[in-house]
């Protein structure tokens, strides 16, 4: 493990807003419009006793793309228990029971978790998120880091992207195709769903994740309630990097990026890259753990992610 202990002096360090450089200020202000923001659906964990309740920031967590709160509620269960922290587990824009819009970007998930903050009148927070999520994170982090006590990246880089992550393309193609017929139990339409899926991918895992996705209709019809076209517009452009315009600025506070040692979404020779951005990163990998760390080997996951918090 490979620790920075100072941010360096000679490096810019956004505490605001308001410190962005100017030029970088006013390309973010011209593409960002507050009225885009989304109200994010959201579970809270938290003790009713007061003396269980903790005096540190609350955890919030962000999931990965095609995810939601819900893929969360164990392991957000399980922090809760363990650190005594209350975790917020944050459904996307175009995900879970989040609206829908057709803007999806980083700049604009992170300005959609900034409202929640707001609403939910939390000046300071820990932040946890997972690939899509942890890009959201980064972004945030780097945005307003004056409402970060501390973050954690899952399996997701600022300076490289999987080549795998394009297959995910093929995956908003397969799901769109998926056809099932109305007023069926949701049983028998998650089998269906499984075997027209098979094609595009022999995981039975990553089916069963893209299944928890599929709604029935007061209608009794079924859909996705993951916003398809919208994913698929923005994914080349939006979602498969990272934002390109950020670069220049700076969170100092405590960062662990967690990887999976058989995932190839974060390398072990990309710390010195991630800390241009993230000056007092550490990367650590879990041992015989994929892309979705934190549900292949959830007690190591529990255990890093805990020890972290529990000292920053």
């Amino acid at each position: 493990m490979l620790v920075t202990k100072l941010c360096p002096r000679n490096l810019f360090i956004v505490h605001s807003t308001k410190l962005m450089p100017h030029i970088l200020r006013r390309n973010y202000a011209s593409n960002f419009d507050n009225s885009d923001t989304v109200d994010l659906a959201y579970a809270s964990y938290e003790s009713t006793s007061d003396c269980e309740i903790s005096s540190r920031p609350p955890l919030v967590i962000l999931h990965g793309l095609l995810g939601s709160k819900n893929n969360w509620n164990s392991m957000s269960k399980a922090i809760h228990r363990t650190t005594g922290r209350k975790v917020i587990s944050v459904d996307a824009r175009n995900h879970g029971d989040s609206r829908h819009s057709n803007q999806h970007t980083y700049i604009h998930m992170a300005h959609d978790v900034m409202k929640l903050l707001k609403k939910l009148e939390l000046s300071k927070v820990s932040v946890l998120g997972h690939s899509m999520g942890g890009r959201t994170a980064m972004v945030l982090s780097l945005l307003c880091s004056d409402l970060i006590s501390s973050m954690i990246v899952v399996d997701i880089s600022p300076v490289k992207t999987s080549p795998q992550i394009f297959s995910m393309a093929n995956l908003f193609d397969a799901m769109s195709s998926v056809s099932i017929r109305s007023g069926i139990a949701m049983s028998k339409a998650r089998k269906l769903a499984d075997e027209q899926l098979k094609s595009i991918t022999p995981d039975v895992n990553l089916r069963n994740f893209l299944i928890t996705n599929l709604v029935q209709t007061n209608s009794g019809s079924y859909t996705w309630r993951v916003n398809l076209p919208v994913l698929k517009d923005n994914f080349q452009s939006h979602i498969s990097s990272f934002p390109s315009n950020l670069r220049g600025l700076q969170y100092c506070g405590p960062t662990l990026f967690v990887g999976g040692s058989l995932s190839d979404y974060i390398g072990k020779n990309d710390l010195r890259e991630i800390q241009e951005f993230f000056p007092l990163a550490e990367l650590v990998f879990i041992e015989g753990a994929g892309h979705w760390v934190h549900s292949q080997k959830p007690e190591k996951f529990l255990d890093t992610v805990c020890k972290f918090l529990d000292e920053k």
